[in-house]
């Protein structure tokens, strides 16, 4: 008897280049959405909008293809203002925004680049909703935005009633909201009036009432009150225009004030300052200054202001609230000792009092700066010490700023006090460089205007380069070029540069003082080139660094994600996955030797490694492929794999590996009855109108509507499953609910290049008794494929009290779906059932009727014929 030919796989892995060409694809992108979307017209233009409620969960899926993988980056836009997000969700697949708020709706985009051709960018438009319902006044406030209608040169034609519309176009029955405003020859902005002094000094204790009034506007201007302590005090009571502060306390000092507005120009506003008299001293310094009475004593006399002797207190270079006593042409006689009083007017407080001695030791204060001392120079990260020389007596305390610009000083406030005079800055930096100004501050009372001087401080610091760290990746035999770019320094002429390689000096010289760059070149690297190599580039105040890590290394292989049909199954416990890559930039080092492949799973500590050896010289976009076999159901596994050269090991790239039942791309048959609470991995349609339901009889509502569904599953138990639509209130006429299936994945091409027959025969069973049913459809849905084509299946209309088979062959030419939708029909007696899905590989033998006529396809393959005359050729 003829021997049937057979073909052995081995058990161990095999690496096959697949194709020889550059396999490099642009980035494409997608956007999907779990949540309702509507269409909204605007301008001529509709666009589909998602929209969710304030307070839910965002999720934004951007499915992308190219290769090398493209990197993902989400950017959101609202009107003109751009967001940064805070989520590290903004560079991953989906975009997650928990608890969205009203101000984050806006276009979302997902832009995809891999570095060929042009990014791929999509958007999708989110609107969020109110989760409360909203009123609107007439300046409403919707999402954040404050809408003014202005009139200019106002006609008798324009006095009417405007209409202030609020919408967001009806998105998902979303419903207007407007208010009228009536303009007329009355309207007029709000004016108003305190009827109260300002300030108000009171004793603890008191109650004070401030009135507020209005004098104009129409309409009526509503009034409201606040306060510079970001709310009034509790004890407050408004009525009308009246506030009412009983007992007063020194907490409740402030400032209040009386806002009217109508709606029409700006609000009006009128404010005043309650004063609380106090024991504590401190509180002289919120006074304010006209409240206050001075006099001057001398020797414990009262002392008038005279031509020699001037008393002021609107001195410009005297702060508010103070009094100043100047001493002109100062005279023996003038020695003594000289009293200021303060007083509150209408008493309630001590008076409070200082002295100021003036005898032949009184010396009016000097300020200068030492000789060598400015301008001073100092090196980065040095401790300097700026000096000013201040004579006097009494010594005055000396006060330190910038003096060439607006900036803070090394503490971060704007002035710094000094006692001896100098000011001591640690760890100067370059950021310190300018002019310093020190200045007399007044001395108990005496000599209140200041002397000044300015002290210039120099601060160098070494060369500032690039790169100040690269890497360098080069084949042996080949030439290396470096190069130290000097950016600034200061001084800035630089003296000398050299270079070394692991701190052996390599080469020294001179700076050139007509470039700002230095460079070194190897002509032929060899091994003991390998490593690092530092350019050190030298002025007076020290070296700035470049270093270059020469290395042979090979870049990381870049995983392929778009392979067709990556895994397969063909034991009922394991499967295995078709692993694909490019190699990144294989000839800028030695040739790719082979690579070393790592995988463990996941969880798991243990990695199981193999070499796979590489023949050829790998181009560049060249796909390598790898089948990973005997992994184990339903298990992931990470995946490492790291080129190997002559140098040694590159680096590495990780991806994870998942299964995901039932892609099977020998698929000989599937069979759902919907008894497990997974249905078999089917899922609901997110944009449909309602979704299907799982049930038995045994737990049905006993409030369910009789006359329609069926009282057992296909097998006729009470206890088992199936899927229904339940089509009582609120669903209406038309509405629609599908239920999609998982991916199943074609068969591949044979070993000897004959395409197996695509076909596949599905069937369910149906169950439609009621004199409301509506339409059950079954789609076919192919990878790729954004809407659904006419149906394969399509049946309408009560079809009796029993449960039904139906049959339809279909031919997919890709990955696919199953997708069956129920349609509500006019009344409540209309629930559509199935069971017990399949779906076989080959043509239906004997379909049942159905309402859609279907070709028949009949594939003759002759595999045993095939293979005895490949045979026989041998």
């Amino acid at each position: 008897a003829p021997s049937t030919p057979y073909l052995i796989i081995p058990s161990y892995l095999l690496v096959y280049n697949l194709w020889s060409q550059n396999y490099v694809s642009p980035p494409t992108v997608r956007i999907i959405h779990s949540g309702h979307a509507c269409n909204v017209e605007e301008e001529r233009h509709t666009e589909r909008v998602y929209t969710i409620r304030e307070g839910e969960t965002l999720e934004l899926t951007c499915l992308v293809t190219g290769h090398p993988r493209p990197q993902i980056r989400w950017t959101k836009t609202a009107g003109s203002v751009s967001d940064r997000f805070q989520d590290s969700s903004v560079f991953n697949d989906t975009l997650h925004i928990a608890k969205i708020l009203r101000n984050q709706g806006g276009r979302y985009y997902c832009k995809a680049e891999n570095g060929l051709g042009s990014p791929a960018i999509k958007s999708i438009r989110v609107d969020v909703y109110c989760k409360f319902r909203y009123f609107l006044s007439v300046w409403s406030e919707l999402q954040g935005e404050t809408k003014i209608l202005k009139l200019k040169n106002l006609r008798p034609q324009d006095y009417a009633n405007y209409s202030c519309i609020a919408s967001v176009r009806n998105v998902c029955g979303i419903p207007d909201r407007s208010v009228i405003f009536g303009l007329t020859n009355k309207t007029a902005s709000p004016s108003i009036k305190l009827l109260v002094e300002d300030p108000i000094v009171v004793n603890p204790g008191q109650t004070v009432s401030l009135v507020c009034i209005t004098t104009g506007g129409e309409p009526t201007p509503t009034l409201t009150w606040v306060s510079t302590n970001d709310s009034l005090p509790q004890r407050s009571v408004v009525k009308g225009g009246t506030l009412t502060l009983p007992a007063i306390t020194s907490d409740e000092a402030g400032v209040y004030s009386c806002v009217a507005s109508n709606n029409v120009g700006n609000p009006a506003k009128k404010s005043t300052t309650i004063v609380v008299r106090g024991r504590k001293i401190t509180q002289l310094s919120t006074t304010p200054p006209e409240e206050l009475t001075f006099s001057w004593l001398k020797n414990g006399r009262s002392l008038r202001s005279s031509e020699r002797m001037v008393i002021t207190q609107t001195d410009p270079d005297i702060s508010p609230g103070t009094t100043n006593l100047d001493i002109i042409d100062l005279k023996f006689t003038d020695f003594g000792t000289y009293t200021c009083v303060a007083a509150l007017k209408g008493g309630g407080i001590p008076e409070i009092s200082i002295d100021v001695n003036i005898s032949s030791t009184t010396v009016p204060p000097s300020l200068t700066v030492p000789r060598g001392k400015s301008p001073l120079v100092a090196r980065e990260g040095d401790t300097v010490e700026l000096e000013c020389l201040v004579s006097g007596k009494p010594k005055p305390i000396i006060l330190w700023s910038r003096a060439d610009k607006e900036a803070p000083m090394p503490d971060g406030s704007m002035q710094m006090e000094s006692y001896d005079g100098v000011l001591r800055i640690v760890n100067v930096s370059r950021e310190m460089t300018g002019s310093y100004r020190c200045q007399t501050s007044q001395y108990n009372g005496f000599n209140v205007k200041p002397r000044e001087a300015v002290v210039e401080l120099i601060v160098q610091y070494p060369p500032t380069v690039e790169p100040v760290h690269m890497e360098v990746r080069q084949g042996l035999g080949r030439p290396v070029v470096m190069t130290c770019r000097v950016l600034r320094a200061h001084p800035s002429r630089v003296l000398r540069f050299e270079w070394l390689l692991s701190n052996r000096l390599l080469h020294a010289g001179a700076f050139d003082p007509h470039k700002d760059e230095t460079e070194y070149t190897i002509r032929s690297l060899n091994r003991e080139g390998w490593g690092e190599y530092t350019c050190n580039v030298i002025n007076e105040a020290g070296a700035g660094k470049c270093t270059f890590q020469v290395t042979g290394k090979a870049y990381p292989p870049e995983f392929y994600y778009d392979t067709y049909s990556p895994l397969w199954q063909n034991r009922p416990r394991v499967y295995g996955f078709k692993l694909q890559w490019t190699q990144m930039n294989p000839g800028a080092v030695d040739r790719i030797v082979a690579y070393r492949l790592g995988i463990r799973q996941v969880g798991l500590q243990r990695w199981w490694e193999q070499e796979i050896p590489v023949g050829d010289t790998i181009g560049k976009g060249e796909l390598m492929t790898h089948n990973l076999t005997e992994l184990i159901k339903p298990e992931s596994y990470e995946v490492r794999l790291t080129p190997i050269t002559r140098f040694g090991e590159g680096d590495s790239t990780i991806r994870i590996i998942t299964y995901s039942a039932p892609i099977n791309p020998h698929l000989r048959e599937f069979h759902c009855s919907f008894e497990e609470e997974a249905i078999c991995m089917f899922t609901q349609d997110k944009n449909d109108d309602f979704d299907w339901t799982r049930h038995s009889a045994a737990t049905r509502d006993t409030k369910y509507t009789p006359n329609t569904g069926p009282g057992a599953d296909r097998a006729g138990s009470k206890q088992g499953f199936y899927m229904y639509i339940e089509t009582s209130r609120p669903r209406k006429e038309g509405d629609q609910a599908r239920l999609v299936s998982p991916f199943f994945n074609i068969a591949l091409k044979n070993s000897y290049g004959l395409t197996n027959p695509s076909a596949y025969c599905f069937g369910f069973f149906y169950h439609m008794y009621g004199k409301h049913i509506g339409t059950l459809n079954a789609f076919l849905k192919q990878k790729g494929q954004v809407t659904l084509e006419a149906p394969v299946w399509s049946l309408s209309g009560n079809q009796g009290d029993r449960w039904k088979q139906a049959k339809v062959s279909i031919h997919p030419t890709t990955s696919f779906q199953i997708v069956l939708e129920g349609i509500r029909g006019p009344g409540i007696e209309g629930d559509i059932a199935i069971d017990d899905i399949t779906l076989e590989e080959g043509e239906c033998r004997d379909p049942p009727a159905n309402a859609l006529s279907t070709s028949s396809h009949i594939w003759l393959l002759c595999t045993t014929l095939v293979l005895t005359l490949l045979e026989g050729q041998r």
